[in-house]
């Protein structure tokens, strides 16, 4: 039986502070047959000085790192996740702060692999939540719902730090590397889950998540977080965020299915309907949905207010 390969994509930047016990957490996976490449945004800390030591242990076959693009985030996931020059039949995202428990890698690839190549397929889930010093505080949210399309358009359930992805799914996600949508790991969800993919979302947390004053995107526990996203999007920052992701997404239309084109027209039309009272209708009508405690009423009153 071929052995599977995981290439795990890391985008550092500024992350001596935790990257080594990262990195420790990655050598201590009970599946072995990874390789690891750093995209680095410019790093100016130890960083590169970490990446060379690890390097130094493992060998250049296992750790490879590099400059990133130098365009944020976002781009820094999307630049390795293009790059012809890696191959392996998984990518697996990896935030430079995080702690990935040592079953992460097979139990992901226990759910992957029985769907094999075919058809595009990404796994991502729950978190354990911890502050930086590694102690527990909580888990992330817990989604009931099958992960959809519907959902994919107005809401992201699962960190990039928790997905991995086959060949046909990564073929759809490199196509946002020009595009800038607004996060890797929504754009990963709305594609896969657009196209017709397998979204695996698993209940039972792979990874501890790392909350402190740096992270690019917090968790979404407790109220005072709940509420700080509610301001946001009444704010604008959610229309302004789903202008984006639709402008990508019109890019890469025939790669949806006929139902998920339909479905990304109704919110198309929904955004640019004048009357509020039509909006409602319209969202009532169109399927899309949040997930989450209070989520479904966010989502209704951005509507009412044109703020999706």
């Amino acid at each position: 039986m071929r052995v599977l390969t995981v290439a795990i994509l890391l985008g550092s930047y500024n992350g001596a502070a935790f990257l080594a016990e990262q990195l420790d957490s990655l050598a201590a996976q009970t599946y072995p047959h990874w390789r690891l490449w750093v995209s680095d945004d410019g790093s100016t800390d130890d960083t590169l000085k970490i990446l060379k030591d690890y390097q130094g242990r493992w060998g250049q076959d296992k750790l490879t790192f590099g400059p990133g693009p130098g365009r944020g985030f976002v781009q820094n996931f999307l630049s390795p996740t293009a790059n012809p020059e890696i191959e392996a039949d998984y990518y697996a995202w990896c935030d430079q702060d995080d702690i990935w428990l040592p079953g992460k890698l097979s139990r992901a690839l226990a759910q992957l692999a029985p769907g094999g190549q075919e058809k595009p397929a990404l796994y991502g889930g729950r978190t354990i939540l911890v502050d930086r010093d590694n102690r527990e505080f909580g888990l992330s949210p817990l989604f009931n719902r099958p992960p959809s399309f519907a959902n994919a358009l107005v809401q992201s359930i699962m960190g990039g730090n928790t997905m991995i992805f086959n060949c046909p799914a990564r073929s759809l996600i490199k196509a946002g590397y020009p595009l800038g949508p607004v996060s890797h790991d929504w754009w990963a969800y709305q594609l896969v889950s657009g196209a017709g993919g397998q979204v695996i979302y698993d209940e039972e947390p792979q990874i501890r998540y790392r909350q402190h004053g740096r992270n690019m995107i917090g968790s979404n526990q407790g109220w005072p977080a709940r509420l700080a996203r509610l301001r946001r999007m009444l704010k604008g920052n959610f229309r302004q965020w789903n202008e984006r992701n639709l402008a990508a997404l019109s890019t890469v239309a025939d790669r949806l299915t006929a139902a998920s084109r339909r479905e990304l027209e109704a919110f198309s039309n929904l955004r640019r309907a004048v009357c509020p009272w039509q909006r409602w209708r319209q969202l009532k009508n169109s399927g899309l949905y949040r997930e989450g405690r209070g989520q479904k009423w966010a989502l209704q009153v951005a509507t009412l207010m044109k703020q999706v």
